[in-house]
Parts: C-alpha cells; structure tokens; sequence
C-alpha cells in the first residue's frame, strides 16, 4: 500500500483528493492536516510514502512545513499543489525538498499518476519545467561570475565535492547527462548501453550523493560545479 497525508487548509480540497485518491487499488490516506504545522506532526506520526502539501496555508505554509519533513535522512516524498502557476513556487518547492510540482487544474488521473511517480522514488516535472530548472541553475553562476568580473576579481570556481570520489566515471558520465536534461533514453544512446543500465547507473548516483530524485540530481550537479553554465 502506498501511504498519503493530505495537507491543505480547505477542506474540501482534502476531501476531494480523499476520493480521488481512494479510488485507485493500493493507495490509502492515513491522515488530513489543515495547516503546515500539523502536517509536519503528521508526517511524523503516521509516516507516509508520500504527502500532498498545499503552498499557503495559515500558521506554516506549506513550503516551510517540506523545509522540516524533507530534513530527516528518511523522508516521505513531498508533492506540491498549488492553484498558482508561477515560477517562484515551483523553485522554492524544489529548495525545500519537493519530489513535484502539480496544479489544482490537474486531472484527477494526473493526481494519480503523480502519486504513483512518487511512490516509485521519481520527480513529477514535465521535460519544460525541467529545462526551466536547468536554466535557472544553469544562469545564476553566470550572474556571479559577471558580478565578479565587475568588481576585478576573477569568479570562484565551486570547490570540488568528496562525494563525487564515490562515483564510477560511467556515474560520473550519467550525472552529467542527467544535469543536461537527457532521458534515460537518451542517456542510453550516447554510452551506448541499455536504459536498464541507465537506470541503474542512475540509482547508484542517487544513493551514493544522498539525493532522492532526478531533479535534484541536476540541481546538485549545477551547485557543485559538475556542470559548467550553458554546457
């Protein structure tokens, strides 16, 4: 069975998801909160595979309460839904530890499939939002770098970081990848090997940084200088 907290002020909203959700064999809600900090108490209490959040909510939005459920080493993926399709929540949810990012226009089946998703240990980003990411990530080195061009000192370079010495080159070589927005199977076509290979090189990245999902594998990536901006 696959565990989900609903988390979001409206009632209705969390009743409506109940329904939905309910519907589909081997999912079953454990719990409703009406405001982030109780979700937080949640997520604790009933330990789910995966938590439905709303962004604002009173007393905790939702943004601070992911911050605190993502924090622990063992944590539930967390699905941002929001009514608003705009681009400083869907950074924010990443930072905060998001798997994915869902709109409340969503189809009930799109709740479905991304509940699923999740559960499975994969990010919910479409292949737009996902470039949306990389350029955002990809830019703001190139912001930096020019700022400090400005003032007459040459741009820092990211300092290496030790958990990449835990990667195979062929690891090393799918992060890159991944950092670039390449699919499984487009990975799989350029190191001539099979996307079971490809899934499994991507596992071992994920578990050897200490990363949940794909998306934030390529947010790693541009932080610690895997990738240079614009690659």
């Amino acid at each position: 069975m696959t565990r989900i907290l609903l988390v979001d002020d409206q009632a209705l909203v969390r009743a409506g998801f109940e329904t939905i959700l309910t519907s589909e064999p081997g999912f079953e809600v454990v719990g409703q909160a009406k405001n982030g900090a109780e979700g937080v108490r949640l997520a604790a209490e009933r330990t789910p595979d995966v938590i439905c959040m709303d962004v604002q909510m009173p007393i905790m939005d939702g943004l601070e309460a992911t911050r605190q459920i993502t924090a622990s080493s063992a944590h539930p993926a967390v699905l941002m839904l929001t009514t608003f399709d705009r681009e400083d929540f869907l950074f924010d949810a990443l930072s905060a530890g998001a798997s994915g990012f869902l709109l409340k226009t969503a189809e009930p089946e799109q709740l479905i499939d991304a509940v699923h998703a999740l559960a499975r240990g994969d990010a919910l980003l479409s292949p737009e939002v996902t470039r949306r990411v990389i350029e955002r990530f990809a830019a703001a080195p190139a912001v930096a770098a020019s700022a400090s061009t400005d003032r007459g000192s040459e741009p820092a370079s990211p300092a290496p970081s030790p958990e990449l010495e835990r990667l195979t080159d062929r690891e090393r070589e799918t992060l890159l990848l991944l950092a670039r927005g390449r699919s499984n199977a487009e990975i799989a076509r350029e190191l001539f090997v099979g996307e079971a290979t490809v899934k499994t090189h991507v596992s071992n990245v994920l578990l050897k940084l200490g990363i949940r999902d794909r998306i934030h594998a390529v947010i790693w990536a541009y932080e610690h200088g895997v990738v240079a901006p614009h690659a």
